[in-house]
C-alpha cells in the first residue's frame, strides 16, 4: 500500500487501544494503517465531523450514551461511504444480525481473534480500493462526458461514453453535411464595447447557437471567437443530415434576429448571423493524434459551406445553401439564388436560400421564382418583374440584388462570390 487507511476503533473496554496498536504495529510504523479510538457512538460521530480521513470504523455494539447500533444507522445517514465492521460478542448474534441487515461490512466475534479481525481489515481494504478505483473510473467519465459535451449533442455523448470507438485517431472519408456561422461586424463590437458587455453577450450568443445545434442532434467542430462550425451526419450517421442542417439553420436564424434585436434595444449594435451550408464528402475524424482531441472535418465540401456563409454578405442573404444540399431534402421549401463562382472553385455552385413552409407559398416568393426563372434563361423582362417584386418587397435584400443586377446589364444568374 501507498495510501495510509485511517481507521476508528469505537469500542468502550480500556484495553483495546493497547490491543490493536500492539498487534498492528508494523503496518503503523510502515504508514500503512493508522488508528484513532473512541469509546461510545456520541464520540465516534464528533471525531467524524472534523475527520474527513476516516475510511472504516471498528466498532462494539453494547456502549455506554450511544450503542454500535444506533451507530451504525447515524453512520449510514451521515457518513454512507464508510465501511463498518462490527466487533461484538458471540453470543450476541442477533444483535450481529440485525447489524448486518443495516449495512454493516462484515463482523468479528469477541473475544477478538486478531488473525481473523487482521484478515477482515484486509479483506474490506481490498473493497475500499475497488470502490476507488471505481470512483476514480466514473470521474474521469463524468470529466470525458462534461468534456464532450462541448461538442456533441447528448445522444451522441451517450454513445461515445458507452464504449464506442467512433473517436479514436485518425480518420475516413463520409458524406455529412457543414453548416458555418459567422456573427457580422463583431470585431468591431469588440472594440466599441465594454469587455463585460462583450464576454456576457458572446456567451449567452454561442450557447443559444451551440443548444440549437445539439437540438438537431449536430456537432460543434470548432468555435473560433463568434464563427461556429458544425457537422451533420457525423461521428454519428444520420441519413437526414442534410434536412436537419437546414432547419437547425433556420431555427438558428430565428433566435439571432431576436437576439439582435434585444441589443439593439439596449444600444449595442449586435449585427446579423450569416449561415453557409453544403453537403458533400470529407474526410472526418479525429486528427489530435492521442494527446489532443480535435474533431474536425477537411476537404471541398467543407471549403465550400464556409464560402457560401461568406456569400451571404453579397447578396443579402442571411442563409446559403447548395444543390447537394437541397437534393438531399425531399420537398424541399426555399428560392434559388442563381450560381456562384466561389473562390478556389472551378464551377460554379448552385445555391438557395431556404424558407418555411409558410414564406415558401406565398404569392411574393412565386413571383421571385418566376422573376429568377427570366433572368435564368436571359428574359430581359426580368428586369420588369424583378423591379415589381421590390416594389411590393423593398425590404427583400435577394430580389433588389439581382434587380441592381439586371439594371447594369445581367443576363443569367452567374455570380461572382470569388471576394472575400
Amino acid at each position: 500500500m501507498t495510501d495510509i487507511t485511517r481507521i476508528l476503533v469505537v469500542d468502550d473496554e480500556p484495553d483495546v487501544e493497547a490491543l490493536i496498536t500492539q498487534r498492528f504495529r508494523h503496518a503503523i510504523r510502515k504508514g500503512e494503517l493508522e488508528f484513532i479510538f473512541a469509546h461510545d457512538g456520541i464520540e465516534a460521530l464528533e471525531m467524524l465531523e472534523n475527520d474527513n480521513d476516516v475510511e472504516m470504523v471498528l466498532s462494539d455494539i453494547n456502549m455506554p450514551r450511544m450503542d454500535g447500533l444506533t451507530l451504525l444507522a447515524k453512520l449510514n445517514e451521515l457518513h454512507h461511504e464508510l465501511k463498518t465492521i462490527i466487533i461484538s460478542a458471540y453470543g450476541d448474534m442477533e444483535n450481529i444480525r440485525t447489524a448486518m441487515n443495516c449495512g454493516a461490512f462484515d463482523f468479528v466475534t469477541k473475544p477478538i481473534a486478531f488473525a481473523d479481525l487482521e484478515a477482515t481489515i484486509q479483506k474490506t481494504l481490498v473493497h475500499l480500493n475497488e470502490f476507488k478505483e471505481l470512483q476514480s473510473q466514473r470521474n474521469e467519465a463524468q470529466l470525458a462526458r462534461a468534456a464532450l459535451s462541448r461538442y456533441f449533442s447528448p445522444n451522441v455523448v451517450k454513445s461515445l461514453t458507452d464504449g464506442s470507438d467512433l473517436l479514436k485517431p485518425g480518420g475516413e472519408r463520409q458524406e455529412a453535411t457543414f453548416l458555418f456561422t459567422d456573427l457580422t461586424g463583431f470585431t468591431k463590437l469588440v472594440e466599441a464595447t465594454p469587455t463585460d458587455i462583450t464576454i456576457d453577450l458572446l456567451n449567452h450568443y454561442i450557447d443559444n447557437v451551440a443548444n440549437i445545434i445539439f437540438a438537431h442532434e449536430g456537432t460543434v467542430m470548432k468555435v473560433v471567437g463568434d464563427a461556429i462550425q458544425a457537422i451533420f451526419g457525423a461521428p454519428v450517421a444520420q441519413t437526414d443530415h442534410a434536412e436537419r442542417a437546414v432547419v437547425c439553420a433556420l431555427e438558428v436564424d430565428n433566435f439571432a434576429q431576436k437576439y439582435s434585436a434585444s441589443w439593439q434595444k439596449k444600444g449595442i449594435n449586435l449585427g446579423a448571423t450569416r449561415i453557409g451550408i453544403n453537403t458533400g464528402d470529407a474526410i472526418i475524424g479525429n486528427f489530435g493524434g492521442n494527446s489532443f482531441f480535435d474533431y474536425t472535418a477537411y476537404g471541398d465540401a467543407v471549403n465550400v459551406a464556409a464560402r457560401l456563409e461568406t456569400a451571404n454578405k453579397l447578396l443579402g442573404t442571411r442563409i446559403c445553401i447548395s444543390q447537394t444540399v437541397v437534393d438531399n431534402i425531399e420537398n424541399f421549401c426555399g428560392r434559388p439564388i442563381g450560381k456562384l463562382k466561389l473562390a478556389g472553385k472551378s464551377n460554379t455552385v448552385t445555391a438557395y436560400e431556404p424558407l418555411n413552409e409558410q414564406q415558401a407559398s406565398t404569392p411574393e416568393v412565386q413571383a421571385y421564382r418566376e422573376a429568377h426563372d427570366l433572368l435564368a434563361i436571359g428574359d430581359l423582362s426580368a428586369r420588369q418583374a424583378f423591379a415589381a417584386l421590390v416594389s411590393k418587397m423593398p425590404d427583400d435584400p435577394l430580389a433588389l440584388f439581382h434587380l441592381q443586377r439586371s439594371l447594369v446589364g445581367a443576363t443569367d444568374v452567374e455570380i461572382d462570390a470569388t471576394a472575400k
